[in-house]
């Protein structure tokens, strides 16, 4: 294993830099919808027809530069990470997070961590973009201040919050989204059926504890060990791959006490106010029109809320602690995590034209339909073709990265083929959503795939596109062959996978 994914990362760093990569792949677009020009594929429930649209035009052309600007200033993550980081800057340059890290370690027994962390990360998709922007850079920190490789808590991180995308105890915004799109497909065969957001709810919340265990062994058995022991200096592994332990972590000063004390008091008037906002009937942070959490401001204002609850701590703590002395200390600390951005943002740029291009030469929804049709030809039944289904959701996420997107395109073709063989569409809509989790930690065309490369690259210069796909590879593995297990295990026992969901559909 280690061979292969050492042969795995050599390869792809082999590749130029990312930012580089993207621009590349952004030309190759180009050209490949100027040879896939005529292209087609017929959307299996509308019945349009759906053409590859070839960049190379002069129509094609003005788009381009027409909206170079607008793909990178409308590029999701780009104001997200910008946002958020603000307040995380103020956490930081207070010291509110390094005194609180140092409480965790000071506290928490050294293997607990990676549980807590994998854990979180998968409790944290409920909150979209949270877990990327926050935990993912703050699980490596606490790894590091444990005297472990930092890489790992970041792996860990990332493979909760993104592979485990389909595990959660609570319900997201995407749940009613695919439940839309399901409702919509079945009625094509039953007219009146309803799929329910919490169709899929008793397979997440047991996803859960697969998925944290799941990560937890391969962090501690396959990634930290192949990382080895983190040399700061270098910003490289050490050789002695057994090598644990790190600089002594000193105990906290009563001023960092007193700080922690009012950053604790400041948390939980936030959270008081943020409770009074969300939980009452007509709070103004629920949704005006139906009065629910879902769609609501409070979800779609996570960032804004994100950026609060930690530039209130952080002031508290700054003020008490006397580590923030005026307001020009906060705009400093600000400015000073502004400045580390650069490269992200360099990479943002490129990436965000890249999935710009992608997106509208139709490759992607053209590619998933005929990928639908070639697995409905081959004439599979039953469990193989449920464990097909997952294995093309995983491979189709490589290259159309959109959740909804693709079950829009492949919901119509596969409820209406396992309704007809007698599987309900929950059930359909559980096998996509294992395919399509487990790979979005090893593509590029994953939104966030270029924040993660420049988290690691401050804790290994030079990392590129194999450095994280060699790392997380094998928690894609992993998690798709212990994830359609749990699956067939769950319909050979009859398990609904959700409340008023079986697995089968009567006809």
């Amino acid at each position: 294993m280690n061979r292969f994914l050492d042969f795995v990362e050599r390869a792809g760093n082999r590749l130029p830099h990312p930012a580089t990569l993207f621009a590349i792949l952004a030309a190759a677009v180009l050209v490949i919808s100027w040879v896939a020009a005529g292209a087609t594929a017929t959307h299996p429930s509308t019945g349009n027809s759906i053409a590859a649209v070839n960049l190379l035009t002069a129509e094609g052309v003005r788009r381009i530069a027409t909206s170079l600007v607008t793909n990178f200033t409308g590029f999701v993550p780009l104001g997200t990470v910008l946002v958020a980081m603000l307040g995380v800057a103020v956490a930081e340059g207070s010291g509110l997070l390094g005194a609180l890290l140092r409480a965790l370690v000071l506290s928490a027994p050294r293997r607990v961590i990676t549980l807590v962390v994998v854990f979180a990360g998968v409790m944290s998709n409920a909150a979209s973009e949270a877990g990327y922007v926050i935990l993912v850079p703050l699980a490596a920190v606490v790894f590091l201040a444990a005297g472990r490789h930092p890489l790992a808590g970041l792996a860990a991180a990332f493979a909760g919050v993104s592979g485990g995308y389909s595990a959660n105890l609570v319900l997201g915004t995407v749940d009613p989204l695919l439940a839309g799109l399901s409702t919509e497909a079945a009625r094509l065969i039953a007219p009146g059926y309803t799929v329910n957001p919490a169709a899929n709810y008793y397979f997440m919340a047991v996803s859960t504890l697969l998925i944290t265990l799941a990560g937890y062994f391969v962090t501690e058995r396959i990634v930290e060990p192949r990382l080895g022991a983190y040399s700061p200096d270098a910003g490289t592994a050490a050789p002695d791959a057994n090598a644990v332990g790190g600089p002594e972590i000193a105990p906290l000063a009563p001023a960092e006490r007193r700080g922690l004390a009012a950053a604790g008091i400041a948390t939980l008037l936030f959270s008081a106010a943020l409770a009074l906002a969300v939980i009452p009937e007509g709070a103004v942070l629920r949704d005006p029109a139906t009065g629910g959490l879902l769609n609501s401001p409070f979800l779609h204002g996570i960032v804004a809320l994100i950026f609060l609850a930690f530039l209130l701590p952080g002031l508290a703590y700054g003020v008490v602690a006397g580590t923030i002395r005026s307001d020009a200390d906060v705009m400093n600390a600000m400015g000073k995590t502004m400045s580390t951005l650069g490269v992200y943002i360099v990479l943002v740029f490129f990436a965000a034209q890249f999935v710009a291009f992608f997106g509208w030469t139709n490759l992607g929804a053209i590619l998933a339909i005929h990928g639908a049709k070639f697995l409905q030809s081959i004439g599979l039944t039953g469990v193989p073709l449920l464990i097909a289904f997952i294995l093309a959701s995983a491979f189709l996420n490589l290259f159309m990265g959109s959740a909804s997107a693709k079950w829009a395109i492949l919901a119509p073709v596969f409820i209406h083929m396992l309704m007809l063989l007698g599987y309900s569409p929950e059930l359909t809509q559980t096998a996509y959503r294992i395919g399509d989790s487990t790979t979005n930690i090893v593509t590029p065309m994953m939104s966030y795939f270029a924040l993660i490369i420049a988290f690691v690259q401050r804790y290994k210069p030079g990392a590129g596109i194999g450095t994280v796909v060699a790392m997380m590879l094998p928690y894609t593995m992993t998690f798709l062959i212990g994830w359609t297990v749990m699956l067939i295990a769950w319909v050979a026992f009859g398990i609904p996978v959700g409340p008023g969901a079986g697995l089968y559909y009567p006809g």
